[in-house]
């Protein structure tokens, strides 16, 4: 009889071991998000990492330097002119929330292409506004972007340069974020420079 018992225990113990295995279902990974990369300059980087910032599909925005001939530069060799960069944000986007074609009208936007080698209160050609493509399909939008608003005939002339992108490097620590790690300084620059009044100047709208 033990015997028995013991035979129909464990082919009972052995069933419901097999019923529970059946009933768990390993958690399923997400899909890793695609990400896109795209280069823009529109003046002083903290705002215009501040403006993509808040652009939904937009994940992060990097402040750095980039169209120049030094390796490495530094924001003090930047500023003084002599090494060709411009300030420049590199955007990390969803291409499945949002569009190179929408992130370049944002960008236009939120700049002012009527000047050369300045944006609003920053003069030098390190402030100037630039289309960095990455490749071809970014070249042909950023050209028919900047066609359509010259045939606008909203401008008299645009001065927004469309340049291959060259090494990106990435501005000092302090740099980035710098509009949510200072925001009063931050506001305070943003406002003394005239950046918003110009730009709802020159789009007729508020920013």
């Amino acid at each position: 009889m033990k015997k028995n018992s013991f035979f129909v225990f464990g082919l009972m113990t052995l069933m419901a071991s097999s019923f529970c295995r059946a009933d768990v279902t390993p958690p399923t990974k997400p899909e890793p998000t695609q990400l896109a990369t795209a280069i823009f300059a529109g003046g002083c980087f903290w705002c215009v990492e501040s403006d993509f910032e808040k652009l939904a599909g937009v994940t992060e925005a990097e402040s750095g330097y980039t169209g120049g001939h030094l390796t490495n530069p530094t924001y003090e060799q930047v500023s003084r002119g002599s090494t060709g960069h411009a300030e420049a944000v590199r955007v990390l986007y969803e291409p499945s929330k949002v569009s190179y074609e929408q992130l370049l009208d944002y960008f236009w936007h939120h700049i002012d292409p009527t000047v050369k080698d300045q944006q609003f209160c920053d003069v030098g050609h390190q402030y100037r506004s630039a289309i960095f493509y990455l490749n071809e399909n970014q070249k042909k939008a950023a050209e028919s972007s900047k066609a359509a608003l010259e045939r606008s005939g909203r401008f008299a002339k645009i001065y927004t340069e469309l340049v291959p992108a060259t090494a990106f490097y990435l501005a000092e620590e302090y740099h980035q974020g710098y509009y949510k790690k200072n925001p009063i300084r931050y506001k305070y620059y943003r406002h003394s420079c005239g950046r918003d009044a110009r730009v709802s100047e020159v789009w007729g709208t508020q920013h």
